[in-house]
C-alpha cells in the first residue's frame, strides 16, 4: 500500500447543524470536512469507513475515494473520475459553506487507490483514472462482454426474404415517409442486438409493430416466439396498446383479410401483450436483484423487444442480457435524449453513443408526427442547447389557430392555480357522477410536472394545494384519504392485483354508490375497477415528477421549474417534461431557471460507451 501524507482539512465552519441527519458524527479529517460541506452524505461516509475498517485501509485519501464512489452511484453514475471529480465542488457544496476543500492531487491519488487494500480486497476497481465499486464494475464488464459476444455470434440473413418483407411492411409512398423506419427495421433484421431510438412521436412503436411482421415473414412457417416488455407497468400497457393500434391501419399487411400468411401474422401481432421486465425475467422471493431466468434458465423467446429502454438501469440490463439465449434477437427501443434510469447507469445513451461512433446497429428516427410543430421546435431547441431560442419561444408564446400545431409559452403561478382549479372541478364532477371514462380522460388531459418531490416547486406542495382547492370549493373541513376525483399513481408492484409501479388511475363512484379505484390499464376505455382498500402503495397524483411521467403522454403539461441552482435541473429533464405534451406546454420558471435547464447536462459517469466504441 502506498503511504500518502495526511492532507490538511478544509477551513471554515460547517453550515449544517450539529445534529443534522446528513452529518456522520464519527467522521474525522477529510471525510468530516467533505461531509460538512455537503459533498458527502452520512451514508457515504459510513459505508466507506466500514469497508475500510474491515480491510484495514488507513489512507484517508483512499477512504475518501470510496465514499465519493458510493455517492456517485447514489447520483446515478457507475464510476468516479478522480482527475475531474473536484470540478463539481461549487455545485455540490452546501450553500453558505465558507471552507476550502482539500482535494487530493489527482496523480498520487489514483496511484494510492490503485495500490490500496480496498482494491486488493476487490471492494474497489480502478480503470485508468476511474474508480468503480465492485458490483458496478462487474455489471459493466458483463454487459459489455455479453453485447460484444452477441455481436460476434454468426447470424445468417436470407437477403431476398428480408428485402421482400421490408418492402411489404414499409412500402414507399408519398403520404407517409417510412424511410427512417425502414432503415431501422433493416438494422434490426440484420443484427441479434439493435437499438431503435427517436423522440416522442417519431413512430418507434409503429416501427416495432411492422418489424414484428418483417421478422415473422422472414421466419417463414416457424412461428416466432415474441416477448414485449418495458420497465414499468404503465409503459408496458402503452406499448401493447400502441402495437395493437399500429396493426389496425388499412395498409398494414393482412388488414381486412381473414386468412393467409399476412392475416395470420397480423393476428398474432395484435394478440401480443406486454409485461414489465421484472415480470418477464421472473421474480424471486429470495432476491431483489436476481431472477428465475438467467444463463442456466434462459428466456424461451426468439425475439425480445424492450420499450422505454432509457429507464433501464445497468443492473437490470445485466440481468436481461444474461437471460437471453445466444441466438435470440433483442431490440431495445427508446429515446436516448430522455432522462436516464433512476438507478445507476445510462445504458441506452451509452449504447447509442458507443455504437453510432463505431457504425453499430442503431436505427435513429427523426421525423416527429405525434405533437404539433411548435412543441417539436421547442423540444428541438432544448435538445441542441439553443437557450436564446428557447427563451424567445416561451416569452413570445404561440397561440396558433390550429391546436394541432401545438402551443408553448410561459405561465405564472397564479395562472396555474386558476387552471388547476378548473381542471379539478371537471375531474371531480366526472368521478363523483360515476363517469369512469370521463374521469380518466380528464386526468389524462393535463398534468403538472415537477422536478422535485418536495419544496415550493415540488410534487407534495402542489398536491397539497390541489386538495386545499377542492376543500375550498366543496365547503368541507377535511379531506379523507380517498375521495371522488383523487388521482393516484402506484408506487410498488403488486403481483397479486396485477398492479405495477407507475400505473395510474382515479377514485370514482361506482354504480352502487361505493368509492372505487379505477385503474387506467391501457386496454379498456373505462379502466379496471378495484376496491380502494386493496391499494396500499399509492400516492396522490395531481402533480408528479418528470421522472415518473416517462412513458406517458398528456394533451397538456405544465412544467414547474425550481430555482436555477437546483442540481436536478438539466437539459434531459426539461426535454423529457416538454415532450410529454401533445398539444400545449406551459412553463413556470425564471429566465435563469430556463437557462440552467437548457445549458446544464445530466452528468452520469459510465464506461460502457467506451468499451463498446
Amino acid at each position: 500500500m502506498t503511504d500518502t501524507p495526511a492532507l490538511p482539512v478544509a477551513t471554515g465552519l460547517p453550515v449544517l447543524e450539529p445534529h443534522d441527519r446528513r452529518l456522520a458524527s464519527a467522521a474525522e479529517g477529510l471525510l468530516a470536512s467533505f461531509n460538512a460541506a455537503g459533498v458527502l452524505d452520512a451514508a457515504d461516509v459510513q459505508v466507506a469507513r466500514r469497508v475500510s475498517t474491515l480491510v484495514e485501509e488507513s489512507d484517508e485519501t483512499v477512504v475518501l475515494a470510496a465514499a465519493l464512489a458510493v455517492r456517485a452511484v447514489r447520483s446515478g453514475s457507475v464510476r468516479l473520475d478522480l482527475t475531474s471529480v473536484h470540478e463539481a465542488e461549487p455545485a455540490w457544496t452546501t450553500e453558505g459553506w465558507a471552507g476550502t476543500l482539500a482535494w487530493p492531487d489527482p496523480g498520487p491519488w489514483v496511484e494510492a487507490v490503485g495500490a490500496s487494500a480496498l482494491v486488493d480486497a476487490g471492494v474497489l476497481h480502478v480503470r485508468e483514472t476511474h474508480v468503480y465499486l465492485d458490483r458496478y464494475w462487474q455489471e459493466e464488464e458483463q454487459v459489455a462482454a455479453d453485447l460484444l459476444a452477441r455481436a460476434g455470434h454468426a447470424h445468417v440473413v436470407d437477403e431476398d426474404a428480408l428485402a421482400a418483407a421490408l418492402a411489404a411492411y414499409f412500402p414507399e409512398r408519398s403520404t407517409l415517409d417510412f424511410d427512417d423506419q425502414r432503415r431501422a427495421a433493416e438494422v434490426a433484421g440484420r443484427h441479434l442486438t439493435s437499438v431503435i431510438t427517436g423522440g416522442p412521436g417519431t413512430g418507434k412503436t409503429t416501427t416495432v409493430a411492422r418489424l414484428l411482421g418483417v421478422l415473422a415473414a422472414v421466419a417463414g412457417d416457424r412461428p416466432l416466439r415474441v416477448a414485449l416488455a418495458a420497465p414499468t407497468g404503465k409503459a408496458a400497457a402503452r406499448m401493447a396498446q400502441a402495437v395493437r393500434e399500429a396493426t389496425s391501419y388499412p395498409d398494414f399487411p393482412g388488414h381486412g383479410e381473414t386468412s393467409g400468411p399476412a392475416a395470420d401474422r397480423r393476428a398474432r401481432i395484435e394478440a401480443l401483450d406486454a409485461s414489465t421486465l421484472h415480470r418477464l425475467l421472473g421474480w424471486r422471493p429470495d432476491s431483489s436483484t436476481r431472477f428465475r431466468h438467467d444463463r442456466s434458465n434462459p428466456l424461451p423467446y426468439d425475439l425480445v423487444v424492450v420499450d422505454e429502454t432509457s429507464m433501464v438501469s445497468l443492473t437490470l440490463m445485466a440481468r436481461l442480457l444474461e437471460a437471453m439465449r445466444p441466438g435470440a434477437r433483442l431490440v431495445l427501443v427508446g429515446d436516448a435524449d430522455q432522462l436516464a434510469s433512476v438507478e445507476a447507469g445510462a445504458v441506452l445513451g451509452d449504447l447509442v453513443r458507443g455504437w453510432e461512433a463505431a457504425g453499430g446497429p442503431v436505427g435513429r428516427l427523426r421525423q416527429a408526427r405525434r405533437f404539433g410543430r411548435h412543441i417539436r421546435a421547442l423540444a428541438g431547441a432544448i435538445q441542441t442547447g439553443e437557450v436564446d431560442e428557447v427563451l424567445a419561444m416561451l416569452h413570445d408564446g404561440v397561440e396558433p389557430d390550429d391546436p394541432d400545431e401545438g402551443q408553448v409559452g410561459l405561465a405564472t403561478t397564479a395562472e396555474v392555480e386558476d387552471l388547476l382549479a378548473d381542471r379539478l372541478g371537471g375531474l371531480r364532477a366526472a368521478a363523483a357522477a360515476g363517469d369512469h371514462r370521463g374521469a380518466l380522460e380528464a386526468f389524462a388531459a393535463h398534468r403538472l410536472l415537477c422536478a422535485h418531490r418536495d419544496g415550493a416547486y415540488g410534487v407534495s406542495t402542489w398536491n397539497h394545494r390541489a386538495e386545499r382547492m377542492l376543500l375550498t370549493a366543496s365547503g368541507e373541513t377535511w379531506m379523507p384519504e380517498w375521495y371522488a376525483g383523487r388521482p393516484f399513481i402506484v408506487d410498488r408492484n403488486d403481483r397479486g392485483l396485477h398492479l405495477w409501479n407507475g400505473d395510474t388511475g382515479v377514485a370514482c363512484t361506482s354504480s352502487d354508490g361505493r368509492l372505487v379505484a379505477v385503474v387506467d390499464d391501457g386496454r379498456s376505455a373505462t379502466g379496471r375497477v378495484l376496491p380502494t382498500g386493496r391499494l396500499a402503495d399509492v400516492t396522490t397524483a395531481h402533480a408528479m415528477t418528470v421522472h415518473r411521467s416517462q412513458g406517458s403522454q398528456f394533451d397538456e403539461v405544465t412544467v414547474l421549474l425550481p430555482e436555477s441552482g437546483s442540481l436536478v435541473l438539466t437539459r434531459e429533464l426539461f426535454y423529457t417534461a416538454v415532450t410529454r405534451a401533445r398539444r400545449r406546454v406551459r412553463v413556470v420558471g425564471s429566465d435563469a431557471a430556463i437557462r440552467a435547464a437548457v445549458t446544464r447536462r445530466a452528468q452520469r459517469a459510465t464506461g460502457l460507451a467506451d468499451r463498446l466504441g
